[in-house]
């Protein structure tokens, strides 16, 4: 191949891209909103014909509205759009698993010598009842305040002046599009109900600006610890103004760990409290990077080390580094299952405790809020209260 043919073949490929992509959203939302709308109207139910004729409008209104709320909503920063969409999202998400589960269903109906109309009705009937009572129950799993979760920790090398030291961890509470005041003001009394001694935020404050989110926030400022008030960056502060978030962190008083660390002591005994950037830090426009080295500088090595970081895969990295206790969020245990499959795939855990070399251990949290649909189902929120033990 000569340089000229080689130069028009690149811009070829890149001229492909956009139609690969679109090809691809197509699909995914044919699919989605597809395989419900084939299960509930046109499998073999021979609903009257108005009955299809509205549910299909209905489905194709949708379908065909949904990627113009997502780009007006995440793109523009329109909430009423975000809300319609992320709603959408949710609802068809639970109408599309349920409706695969549904078939098969239909399928041992069929084994059964059930026949149409009725096997395709009672499928029907069962994947609208069963998305129904999920949908409902998902939306108040989300919005209510989490449940605590308690976790005990053992630490080979914390010192008995720290036994039973009281970390609670706050990640992914997503303000966002649906006002959620109250619900922030819900989550700081439990956590000072709590009486903790350490309170950690890994991120994911808000899906916008501090000015779209400043009074979801407010409650932060009001939250008590004993020790310290930490705080990191996750992967959405880098979609929207990081150095914006990690301000007004520090505007309402909390330690933003911005690759460093602190020390907090307690009967004799240190605990290093180090914070890094998240994982996606590097390809945004901040010059913010995840640094380990940076985080943990000028350290004890014979002190134990709480490191908070984002995204449970930044656990690597904690491991070379020696740390005893990695607390992440970013996952929320898949929020709406089955997602948890898909999340597996790119991290290395998704909830709960896990242990990654001899010495370091990864707490994931499911996370205190939400992020998109308001729909939380078989993953459960939580606030943990990690207690860390002396072996």
């Amino acid at each position: 191949m000569s340089t000229g043919e080689a130069v028009q073949a690149v811009p070829a490929r890149r001229s492909l891209r956009p139609l690969l992509f679109g090809l691809a959203v197509t699909t995914v939302l044919g699919l989605l909103f597809g395989v419900p709308w084939w299960t509930l109207l046109v499998s073999g139910a021979h609903w009257p014909t108005p009955v299809v004729v509205a549910g299909t409008a209905l489905f194709g209104g949708f379908a065909l509205a949904f990627p113009l709320l997502m780009f007006q909503g995440h793109a523009r920063g329109r909430d009423w759009a975000s809300r319609i969409a992320d709603t959408t999202l949710g609802v068809v998400w639970v109408l599309f698993t349920w409706a695969i589960l549904g078939n098969v269903l239909r399928a041992g109906l069929a084994l059964g010598g059930v026949a149409d109309p009725l096997r395709s009705r009672l499928t029907a009937a069962a994947v609208a009842a069963v998305s129904l009572v999920l949908v409902v129950w998902g939306y108040a799993e989300a919005m209510r305040v989490p449940r605590v979760r308690r976790v005990e920790v053992a630490l080979p090398r914390l010192g008995k002046g720290l036994d039973g030291l009281k970390v609670v961890l706050l990640t992914d509470t997503h303000y966002g599009p649906i006002e959620r005041s109250r619900w922030s003001a819900g989550v700081t009394e439990a956590v000072n109900a709590l009486d903790p001694d350490i309170v950690c935020h890994t991120g994911d404050i808000a899906d916008g600006t501090v000015a779209q989110r400043r009074a979801m926030a407010a409650p932060l400022g009001e939250i008590r610890a004993k020790l310290a008030r930490a705080y990191v960056t996750g992967n959405h502060e880098y979609y929207g103004e990081a150095e914006g978030w990690l301000g007004h962190m520090a505007e309402l008083g909390w330690e933003c760990l911005h690759n460093r660390h602190l020390v907090v002591e307690r009967g004799g005994d240190r605990l290093i409290v180090a914070g890094v950037d998240d994982i996606t830090a590097a390809h945004s426009r901040t010059g913010h990077s995840m640094d380990h080295a940076a985080a943990l500088a000028d350290t004890d090595p014979d002190l134990p080390v709480l490191l908070l970081a984002h995204q449970p895969k930044q656990i690597a990295d904690a491991v070379r580094h020696g740390v005893d206790l990695q607390i992440s969020g970013h996952t929320h245990g898949g929020q709406i299952w089955p997602f948890h499959y898909l999340v597996k795939l790119d991290q290395p855990a998704v909830q709960g405790l896990t242990r990654h070399s001899e010495r370091t251990q990864l707490y994931t949290s499911r996370g205190t809020g939400f992020w998109g649909p308001p729909l939380r189902v078989f993953a459960p929120s939580e606030i943990t209260e990690l207690t860390l033990r002396a072996a």
